[in-house]
């Protein structure tokens, strides 16, 4: 094996986790932290939902990675393929192999249209979409804009997805817009879920229980879309339950959301959890993993059980680079992450609740004014605008 470079510190994946922690190891005075990141633009994802629902502009979630890209950081422009914490290697795609003293895994997760059936070939035509993918979010808005009777689904995967509250947001956008043109009476609304309810909190639950009734929507508990059949435009729902009955939803309008999991070949790596979603095998408080010391993980590849949101990485970051300075310096690792997660739950074009929270799902609120488990203007703002400009003018660059 020919080595064809050598840093202190590692990071795989220029996504929000792998940027974030590199610039805050430069501003704590690292001098030599690559990323590897093969993407020219870095997109803000949490936005993606008001595109599809109307209310931004793709445009304005996409920047160029080399504008977001830490200053002092070491860009090696490929895909990583394959880890060797034995010999403190990776490998990617064009050959090249770089060895590393700490490596940071960050390459966020791989979306699953394939394990749908007849998913993948739908999207994009004759009412399917997903605001899960860049190009298919303004297609969304181009689908709920059109429809003004029929019938309409919404999906959520069973397993972990980033940003799991985004399949039930889009739900909410479009039967807010569609009752403000008057024909929500005429469209028969579906919001199909694996869960018992549509927050795992009992208190948000039942706040979006009643936005779940006063917009008329039927929602299916303890169900996944397991099918999609394009030609006659009808999906399968298959119950999760014990003893549930499976049937099949018309649509005219279908916004579906692909199971996830870590990249393929995270999960064929020494470094996974070796189970079927095989993120990287970490302990949940220090961030570190448990077999290699040397390496840490955050973001939505680590198998920390939080909601895997870039709120979770805005609180995962200090303590991954806090736990870094330790290992470096043989010290106990004294950080510890709580799981804190956030939620930002849009319910209509001028309200959202917040939801934030820790592994034992307890509440932890940030504007303690504001109630958490209900809707309010003042939050659908801070969706908006506020946590855009933070994501692009703090976070990314390790000030938050």
């Amino acid at each position: 094996m020919t080595i064809t470079g050598r840093h202190q510190i590692l990071v795989v994946g220029g996504g929000t986790a792998g940027i974030t922690v590199a610039a805050r190891l430069l501003r704590k005075g690292y001098t030599d932290v690559a990323v590897i990141e093969p993407s020219t633009t870095h997109y803000y994802q949490p936005l993606w939902t008001l595109v599809g629902g109307g209310k931004a502009k793709a445009s304005a979630t996409a920047r160029t990675e080399a504008s977001v890209m830490p200053k002092g950081a070491t860009w090696i422009m490929s895909a990583a393929i394959a880890f060797d914490p034995h010999n403190n290697t990776v490998t990617c795609a064009d050959g090249a192999t770089f060895e590393y003293d700490l490596l940071v895994v960050s390459p966020g997760i791989q979306l699953d249209w394939q394990s749908t059936e007849g998913l993948q070939q739908a999207l994009g035509h004759d009412g399917v979409s997903s605001n899960y993918r860049f190009d298919l979010a303004p297609r969304t808005w181009d689908f709920i804009r059109g429809l003004r009777s029929g019938s309409a689904v919404f999906t959520v995967p069973s397993g972990a997805i980033k940003c799991a509250g985004a399949p039930q947001k889009i739900a909410y956008l479009a039967a807010d817009y569609w009752r403000r043109e008057g024909v929500l009476k005429d469209i028969d609304v579906h919001l199909v879920m694996p869960g018992a309810r549509p927050f795992g909190i009992p208190s948000i639950a039942d706040s979006l229980d009643d936005v779940i009734a006063d917009y008329g929507i039927t929602l299916h508990t303890h169900s996944e879309v397991t099918a999609v059949d394009a030609a006659s435009r009808k999906v399968a729902v298959t119950s999760l339950a014990a003893g549930g009955t499976d049937t099949m939803l018309s649509y005219d309008v279908l916004h579906a959301v692909p199971r996830q999991s870590a990249p393929d070949w995270v999960k064929s790596s020494p470094l996974s959890t070796g189970d079927a979603a095989g993120y990287v095998d970490i302990d949940k408080h220090t961030m570190q993993h448990v077999r290699h010391p040397n390496v840490f993980s955050l973001g939505d590849a680590a198998s920390s059980p939080n909601s895997k949101t870039g709120a979770a990485i805005r609180k995962q970051a200090p303590t991954v680079v806090d736990n870094i300075g330790a290992y470096l310096e043989r010290r106990p690792l004294s950080a510890t992450y709580d799981g804190y997660s956030s939620c930002p739950i849009v319910t209509s074009s001028h309200a959202m609740l917040l939801a934030e929270f820790d592994y034992d799902m307890a509440l932890k609120p940030s504007i303690p004014v504001l109630d958490p488990t209900t809707p309010h203007r003042a939050y659908w703002y801070l969706k908006k605008y506020g946590l855009p400009f933070m994501y692009w003018n703090l976070m990314l660059k390790g000030r938050v």
